[in-house]
């Protein structure tokens, strides 16, 4: 299998972090919930852990390979007070300022 696409996540946050298991197929995030997510990786895409907090989405479908990135994503997308969550590697988010206190 030639993996032509690759979607690289990073993901922000104290305590979360990402983990892989039966060959990349499937993905399991602690991203401060009370669970655990779990996700089935689509057949046509391959993720990897290189570190707890960066994932490769990779696979030879573009749209697919985006589709789960956007999954993932989705789950705690960044938030722009603290900068926390998953983002894309590339992304940049805009920090606002939080109240004025007197």
């Amino acid at each position: 299998m030639e993996a032509k696409f690759f979607r690289f996540l990073k993901i922000v946050g104290v305590g979360f972090r990402a983990r892989t298991e039966v060959e990349g197929r499937q993905l399991f995030l602690k991203l401060g919930y009370s669970h655990e997510i779990e996700f089935a990786v689509p057949p046509a895409v391959r993720v990897f852990c290189f570190k707890p907090n960066i994932i490769c989405c990779t696979g030879i479908d573009k749209q697919r390979v985006h589709q789960f990135a956007g999954a993932v994503r989705s789950c705690k997308p960044p938030e722009v007070y603290k900068g926390k969550g998953i983002l894309y590697i590339d992304e940049v988010v805009k920090k606002k300022q939080g109240k004025k206190s007197k």
